[in-house]
């Protein structure tokens, strides 16, 4: 069983877009936050963009003003919308999801999708 899936990523000019998504399985427990992290070779992984269960949203600097994140929860998927993409943009995507199941606090991950940003 994969908790999270990610789709949508793909290669694109500077100045192009992407909307990832990020689909869950249904489950008894709910995500209290999920979010957008990102990783390209040699990098630390990094957070893009979390949003709370009651909508509070948090960016990386990078990212302000081009990327907005967004998130369904009757269909349980968190969307991440990205704007005037640029070359540093360029990175494996990973989804996560945090939330207690059973009183203990877990964070899921999703396998990641690849954004490609050239020329």
């Amino acid at each position: 069983q994969v908790p999270l899936v990610e789709s949508g990523g793909g290669s694109v000019q500077p100045g192009g877009s992407l909307r990832l998504s990020c689909a869950a399985s249904r489950s008894i427990f709910s995500f209290y936050t999920r979010g957008w992290f990102r990783q390209a070779p040699g990098k630390q992984r990094e957070l893009v963009a979390e949003i709370s269960s009651g909508g509070t949203t948090n960016y990386a600097d990078s990212v302000k003003g081009r990327f907005t994140i967004s998130v369904d929860n009757a269909e349980n998927t968190v969307y991440l919308q990205m704007n005037n993409l640029k070359p540093e943009d360029t990175a494996v995507y990973y989804c996560n999801g945090r939330k207690y199941e059973y009183g203990i606090n877990r964070t899921y991950w999703g396998r990641g999708t690849q954004v490609t940003v050239s020329s």
